[in-house]
C-alpha cells in the first residue's frame, strides 16, 4: 500500500507547488499595505472577503478543468466555447507581462528599502536591470533552466512567512497582556472607494488558475485537488498574517509604502526584515520567471509557433520595461488585477457555455458580472 501511494502523493505535492507558489508570489508582500491604507482595522474581514471571492473563481476554473477541457481537447466544443477559451488564453499574455513587472518592482522595493535607498528612480532602474538579466538568461540558455527555482522559492517563502506569523503572534500576545493593543485608525474612504481598491488587489490571490495549464503533467483529478488545496492553504496563511499584522498597522504612516510589511517586521524585531527581504527576492524572482515562461508559452500557442521563443522573451521583457517606467507599483498591481479579472471573466463565459443547468448558468453569469466590474472599475490604493 505504501508503494502504491508514494507516486500519487509525489504527483499531488508537485501539482500543488505551482499554484501555491504563484499565489504567494502574487501578493503576500503588498497585501498588508493595501489593506492598511484602504480599510484599516477591518483588514481581516476584507482579506477574508478577497479570499472568498478568489475561492469562488477557483471553483469555476476547476469546473472548467472537469467539464470544459474534455470537450475542447476532443474537438467537440461549440464554436462559442472555443472562442471564449481562445480569448482567455490570449488575455493571459498581457496579464503575465504586467505580473512580471509587478513581481520585480516588489523585489526591487524590498531590496532597496532594506538598504535604505528606495527612491522611485532607483526602484525602476533596478527593476529594469533584473528584467534584462531574465531576458539574457532566456536568450542565451532558455528560462527552463530556472524552473527548479520555483519549488525552492516556495519552501523558503513558506518558512519565512511561518516565522513572521510566529513573531507577530508573540508580539501581539505580549502587547495584549500589557493592555496596550492598538488598532489602526478607521479610513475615511467611501464604500465605492473601498470596493474598487479591494477589487484592484485581486492579483494577491491569483495563481490557482495555473493548474488549468498543467494537463501535460498531471491528470484532471490531481489538478483539481491541487488547485483547491493551494487555495485553502493560502487562505489560512493570509488570514493569519493579516489578522496578526492588523494590531501593528498603527506604526505605518498615512502614505503607506509598497514595502510596508517590512516596517511592521522592523517594529516587531530588528532581525525580522532580513528574512523577509530574502523571501521577497526568492519569491518574486521565481514568480517573474514562471510568468515569463507562461506568457511565452501562450504567445507561441496562439501564433502557431511561428515566432522563435527568444523573440517572445524579447517582446515580454520589452513591454515589462516599458511598464516599469510608466507606472508606480500600486498602479501596476491594479493593472495586473484588472488583467486577470478579465481572464477570469472569460473563464466564467467558458463555464457558462458548457453548463447544463440554469442554476449553474446563473452562478457563472453572476461571477462574470463581478469580474467585469473589477476589470472596468478597479483602482490603485492611495
Amino acid at each position: 500500500m505504501r508503494r502504491s501511494m508514494t507516486p500519487w502523493f509525489r504527483k499531488f505535492v508537485y501539482g500543488t507547488t505551482t499554484p501555491l507558489a504563484s499565489i504567494f508570489g502574487s501578493g503576500f508582500l503588498v497585501i498588508v499595505a493595501v489593506l492598511a491604507d484602504s480599510v484599516g482595522p477591518y483588514a481581516l474581514p476584507a482579506m477574508a472577503g478577497i479570499c472568498f471571492v478568489a475561492y469562488g473563481v477557483g471553483a469555476i476554473i476547476r469546473f472548467n478543468i472537469r467539464y470544459a477541457e474534455p470537450v475542447l481537447e476532443a474537438g467537440k466544443a461549440t464554436g462559442i466555447t472555443s472562442l471564449f477559451e481562445r480569448i482567455a488564453d490570449i488575455a493571459l499574455v498581457p496579464a503575465y507581462v504586467i505580473s512580471v513587472t509587478l513581481y520585480i518592482r516588489i523585489l526591487a522595493s524590498y531590496g532597496l528599502g532594506f538598504l535604505g535607498n528606495n527612491t522611485e528612480y532607483n526602484q525602476r532602474a533596478l527593476t529594469t536591470g533584473i528584467i534584462l538579466f531574465i531576458l539574457f538568461i532566456g536568450i542565451t540558455k532558455g528560462l527552463r533552466v530556472l524552473e527548479g527555482l520555483e519549488r525552492w522559492a516556495l519552501i523558503t517563502t513558506m518558512a519565512i512567512i511561518a516565522l513572521m506569523i510566529v513573531a507577530f503572534f508573540v508580539h501581539d500576545m505580549g502587547v495584549l497582556y500589557n493592555g496596550g493593543l492598538i488598532l489602526p485608525d478607521i479610513t475615511d474612504q467611501s464604500l465605492w472607494q473601498i470596493v474598487t481598491v479591494l477589487g484592484g488587489s485581486l492579483i494577491v490571490v491569483q495563481g490557482f488558475e495555473t493548474t488549468r495549464y498543467l494537463g501535460d503533467e498531471f491528470d484532471a483529478p490531481t489538478r483539481i485537488a491541487a488547485s483547491r488545496n493551494a487555495q485553502i492553504v493560502s487562505t489560512i496563511v493570509y488570514i493569519l498574517l493579516v489578522g496578526l499584522a492588523t494590531p501593528i498597522m498603527y506604526v505605518l504612516s498615512d502614505d503607506v509604502a509598497d514595502n510596508a510589511l517590512m516596517d511592521l517586521a522592523m517594529a516587531v524585531a530588528v532581525w525580522l526584515p532580513l528574512p523577509l527581504v530574502i523571501a521577497a527576492i526568492f519569491s518574486q524572482f521565481s514568480a517573474a520567471t514562471a510568468d515569463t515562461i507562461g506568457a511565452s508559452g501562450n504567445m507561441l500557442e496562439f501564433t502557431g509557433h511561428k515566432i522563435p521563443v527568444r523573440l517572445t522573451y524579447l517582446i515580454i521583457c520589452g513591454f515589462a520595461i516599458l511598464l516599469t517606467w510608466s507606472a508606480e507599483t500600486f498602479e501596476i498591481l491594479t493593472l495586473a488585477s484588472r488583467a486577470f479579472a478579465f481572464y477570469y471573466f472569460m473563464q466564467c463565459l467558458v463555464a457558462f457555455s458548457v453548463a447544463t443547468t440554469n442554476k449553474q448558468r446563473g452562478v457563472f453569469l453572476l461571477a462574470a458580472a463581478g469580474l467585469l466590474f473589477i476589470t472596468i472599475f478597479a483602482v490603485p490604493v492611495g
